[in-house]
C-alpha cells in the first residue's frame, strides 16, 4: 500500500512538472571585423571593430507555460566586446537587455530595460540595422533608430498580431522625488508586416534626455554631458525634452527590396536641464532626416546593397548632412556571413556646438574637414 501511495505522488509531482512546461535558452553574437577611416581628426586610422552588424552579446531567454493561455517570460541580454572582454553598454552586466513579464492571447506585458517602441517598430527599416554596420546609422544615431540608447526602469506592452499588424508602448518612471515628471520615457508604435509589405511608425518622447536617455548606464555622469558622441547634438545637452516621430516601410519584390525611413528628432526647452560645462542656449533644436535604402539577393548566399540618408538640422543649428552607404553580405551558412561596407559623409553649414560642421560617420571620431569615408569589412557568426 505504501508503495502505491509513494507511486502515486511521484506520478503527481511529474504530471504537474509537464504541465507547466518550461524552458531557457543560451543565444548569442560574435561580431569582429577591421574599420579605416580616412580622417580622425585629421589622421589616418586603422582598428579593430567589434559588434558591427549587430552588437557582441550573449543573452539567456526563458519562459514557462503557467497554463490557461498564459506563459511567464525572461530575458537577460549581456554585450560585450570580442576584442578586449569589456562590458559595453558602460560596464552594466545586461546592460542590451534585461526583463520579466507574462504572455497571453491579450499580448504581452514586461517589466525591466528594455527598447523603446522606435527601435521596435521603425529601427528595422533603417540601412543601419540591416546590411549596412552601426556606421551606416543616421548622423550620431540622433533619432535611436540604430538603438544606441535603453530604457531603465521600464513597464511594456507589446500586442500580439492582428492579421499582420502589431503594436505597442512604454513607460519609464523617471524615479525622481517630487518631481514626477523628471526623467520620464514614453513611447508607443504601430507595424504591418504582410507578404512584401512592411510599414512602421513610432513616437518617442524623453524626458531630461542627458541623464534618463543618454545616461543610462550605471557609470553614466549625473551632473555632466552624457550627449558628447556626436557634434550633432553634443551641444543640446540641456534639453528638458526630447522627442522623435519615426515612419518607415519597405517593399519586396523577387530578390529586390526598396526601403524608406523617415523620423524628426526635437531637444526641446534648451537650458531647462542643468549640465556642468554644457554649451548656454534657448529655444528648440529640430532635425529632420530622411534615408531611401536598396538590398538584392544576387544569390542565396550573396546580399548586395545600396542607401542614401540626409539630414538637416534648423531652427538652432543649420548643419546638413549628406551620407551613402555600399556594401555586401555573404553567407557561409545560416548562422555565419562575411561583409564589406564604405560609408562616405559630407556635411555643411553650423553644428549644435556653433562651430563650422564637421563630418562624422557614426561611431567615429570627427573629420578635421566637412568629408569622411569609412570602410569596414568583417565576420559575424551566431549561436
Amino acid at each position: 500500500m505504501k508503495k502505491s501511495l509513494l507511486a502515486l505522488a511521484a506520478l503527481g509531482t511529474f504530471a504537474g512538472a509537464a504541465h507547466a512546461q518550461s524552458s531557457v535558452t543560451l543565444y548569442g553574437i560574435v561580431d569582429a571585423g577591421f574599420v579605416y577611416n580616412n580622417n580622425s581628426g585629421g589622421q589616418k586610422l586603422y582598428a579593430t571593430s567589434a559588434g558591427n552588424l549587430q552588437g557582441d552579446r550573449w543573452g539567456l531567454r526563458g519562459k514557462e507555460d503557467l497554463g490557461g493561455g498564459l506563459t511567464a517570460l525572461f530575458v537577460l541580454e549581456n554585450g560585450f566586446n570580442v576584442f578586449t572582454g569589456k562590458l559595453n553598454q558602460g560596464g552594466d552586466e545586461f546592460g542590451r537587455q534585461a526583463y520579466v513579464g507574462l504572455s497571453s492571447q491579450y499580448g504581452t506585458v514586461t517589466l525591466g530595460r528594455q527598447y523603446d517602441s522606435v527601435v521596435d517598430y521603425t529601427g528595422a527599416l533603417e540601412v543601419g540595422s540591416q546590411w549596412g554596420t552601426f556606421y551606416a546609422a543616421h548622423p550620431g544615431d540622433l533619432d535611436n533608430m540604430n538603438n544606441s540608447n535603453r530604457t531603465n526602469n521600464s513597464i511594456k506592452y507589446a500586442s500580439t498580431n492582428y492579421s499582420g499588424i502589431t503594436f505597442g508602448g512604454l513607460y519609464s518612471l523617471g524615479g525622481v522625488a517630487g518631481q514626477f515628471n523628471r526623467n520620464q520615457i514614453f513611447s508607443g508604435g504601430i507595424g504591418y508586416a504582410q507578404g512584401p509589405l512592411t510599414l512602421g511608425a513610432a513616437y518617442l518622447n524623453v524626458k531630461n534626455p542627458n541623464y534618463s536617455f543618454f545616461g543610462n548606464n550605471s557609470t553614466s555622469s549625473t551632473t555632466a554631458t552624457n550627449m558628447s558622441a556626436s557634434q550633432v547634438y553634443s551641444g543640446f545637452a540641456t534639453a528638458k525634452t526630447q522627442q522623435v516621430i519615426s515612419a518607415g516601410g519597405a517593399y519586396t519584390f523577387g530578390p529586390a527590396t526598396v526601403g524608406a525611413t523617415y523620423s524628426n528628432t526635437q531637444f526641446k526647452d534648451l537650458g531647462q536641464t542643468a549640465v556642468a560645462g554644457a554649451r548656454t542656449v534657448s529655444g528648440n533644436a529640430k532635425f529632420h532626416n530622411a534615408e531611401l535604402n536598396f538590398k538584392y539577393q544576387l544569390t542565396p548566399a550573396l546580399l548586395l546593397g545600396a542607401a542614401y540618408d540626409y539630414t538637416k538640422a534648423y531652427s538652432i543649428a543649420n548643419e546638413k548632412i549628406h551620407q551613402g552607404v555600399l556594401g555586401a553580405d555573404y553567407f557561409l551558412s545560416k548562422r555565419t556571413d562575411f561583409y564589406i561596407d564604405a560609408i562616405y559623409q559630407h556635411a555643411s553649414g553650423t553644428n549644435s556646438l556653433n562651430g563650422t560642421a564637421t563630418a562624422q560617420i557614426n561611431g567615429l571620431s570627427a573629420s578635421s574637414t566637412s568629408n569622411q569615408v569609412a570602410a569596414i569589412v568583417g565576420i559575424r557568426h551566431k549561436f
